[in-house]
């Protein structure tokens, strides 16, 4: 397959104009997914011939949109407590015009969510087609979004307007009212939080750096804002409860007398016994409980505390379990590449091996000759159909040389085969890009294509020097292994035979 040339291949915003913020960005990620910058570029094509507004997953625009959203999460995560247990209903202008823009802004998302590109399960293509992105989007988050995306800013807004602007003491109270049961009803605003999960995850899918950094980054980061939020919530009920009550005289905030502390001290006051409660350290004063609400509160602290210990614990042995080994093949971050077409195939060795990586060769040798069929003919089946000398024959005999393939790994700038050296295999491109020379032309390859079909006939001299352009997943075939299985196969060993000779002089590697 010769490389894609044309308007396409160098869309920027000079040529293409605002659309080329939604189309895939080269980067790591992208090259991972399609294999080589001749596929990235295909995909872009893909797009912008569709002509629809979609937003691609791997676009410029996703990326610095998942940062946004994310920075929003975090702040509501962190400002709606607070408000609701400390500000006391003089929140100001400011932080009502914030809660207005978040509210407008997760509105704006849950829509945008329907233009939204997503990866498939399987992670080798970007769902593009609205149809598809719609039922999945309403299928999985979109009544989850709609929950959290109420906009309880505008009705705060509102009844904070019409509080100021009431004369009459009796309205005065009523609307009083409103407004704490309109407070309280704002804490369904907290389920953003699995928006923020969300975004974290897509934001180790879209990142330009090294896969395996960027995972553990990122794990780290979302592991201690978990924690953080915790305590956060944590600090905000040990103060919200009691003025629920209305302070009642054996409560903890007038043993403290911070009735008229500032924000910051009624604040630090409420983390302080939260992370006593949660470590297990004390109450967070000096006195127990004295009453049975303070009880549940510090009794639920301290079960949230146990969880926390639990999941920082269990993380922190998972990474260090999941660390690069010297095991793994270098830029690899995916184990058994070679097979993630199969997605059954996939799960269970991922399951068996706990995502570690593997020789393929020994993982193969591990399963029963049925399963070992069925894995190759899933992974192999398209790539040596494409071969000429492979096309329109029997079932048994495509399925006898799956089973010879060899799976091989090489980096970007490793030179597969040379001109002029005696080879004995051909080689079948199942992910990545290569660069075929000879003293005449040059000519790319990538995904599906093969080369060296003369020398597994033969055992001849390669005719061109084959070099990996990104990191190549190839299968290969030898030529030993293809004879034994044509010495089963009679009828077709004649065949392959007279299309030897018949093409003894043309142009294959």
């Amino acid at each position: 397959m010769e490389k894609v040339k044309g308007p396409m291949a160098g869309c920027t915003t000079a040529t293409c104009g605002w659309r080329a913020l939604l189309l895939p960005q080269l980067n790591r990620q992208s090259l991972y997914v399609y294999g080589s910058e001749m596929a990235v570029e295909k995909e872009c094509m893909r797009q912008l011939q569709s002509g629809v507004f979609v937003i691609h997953p791997f676009s410029l625009m996703r990326s610095y949109y998942i940062m946004g959203m994310m920075a929003i999460t975090f702040l509501n995560l962190i400002g709606i407590p607070m408000e609701i247990a400390f500000v006391d209903g003089t929140s100001g202008l400011a932080w009502e015009g914030f809660n207005v823009f978040s509210d407008t802004l997760f509105l704006i998302d849950v829509a945008l969510n329907f233009r939204m590109g997503i990866i498939a399960e399987d992670g080798e293509e970007a769902i593009l087609d609205l149809k598809r992105i719609r039922l999945s989007y309403l299928r999985t988050w979109f009544i989850p979004d709609v929950i959290a995306a109420f906009p309880i800013g505008y009705i705060l807004l509102f009844a904070d307007l019409q509080y100021y602007n009431e004369d009459n003491p009796s309205k005065t109270n009523k609307m009083m009212r409103i407004l704490m049961f309109v407070r309280i009803l704002s804490l369904i605003r907290l389920a953003r939080v699995s928006r923020l999960v969300r975004f974290f995850n897509e934001v180790e899918k879209v990142s330009n750096a090294n896969l395996e950094v960027v995972r553990l980054f990122f794990r780290v980061l979302s592991l201690f804002m978990m924690i953080f939020l915790l305590c956060h919530w944590n600090g905000c009920i040990q103060y919200f409860v009691p003025m629920l009550e209305e302070f009642p005289t054996d409560c903890w905030v007038r043993k403290e007398n911070l009735m008229n502390a500032s924000v910051s001290v009624k604040y630090s006051w409420g983390v302080f016994r939260a992370l006593s409660q949660m470590i297990a350290l004390s109450y967070g004063s000096m006195d127990a409980p004295t009453n049975y609400v303070e009880m549940w509160i510090v009794m639920v602290s301290m079960v949230s505390g146990c969880l926390m210990y639990t999941v920082l614990v269990a993380n922190a042995t998972t990474m260090i379990a999941n660390r690069p080994g010297g095991q793994r093949v270098q830029e690899q971050d995916e184990p058994l590449g070679a097979l993630h077409s199969c997605s059954c195939a996939s799960a269970t060795i991922t399951r068996r091996y706990g995502g570690k990586w593997f020789q393929e060769k020994d993982v193969m040798h591990t399963v029963s000759s049925a399963l070992k069929e069925q894995i190759m003919m899933v992974m192999c089946s398209r790539l040596l159909r494409k071969v000429p000398m492979f096309q329109n024959r029997e079932e048994n005999f495509i399925n006898s040389v799956l089973l010879k393939l060899e799976y091989e790994v090489f980096l970007e700038g490793d030179s597969i085969v040379r001109e002029n050296v005696p080879g004995d295999r051909m080689f079948f491109i199942d992910h990545g890009q290569v660069l075929m020379e000879t003293d005449s032309y040059d000519r790319e390859l990538c995904d599906g294509d093969f080369f060296g079909e003369t020398c597994v006939l033969t055992k001849g001299k390669h005719r061109a020097t084959v070099k990996a352009l990104t990191d190549c997943q190839c299968f290969s075939l030898s030529c030993d292994d293809f004879k034994e299985v044509l010495l089963c196969f009679p009828d077709i060993s004649k065949d392959i035979e007279q299309l030897v000779q018949l093409n003894s002089e043309g142009e294959p590697v």
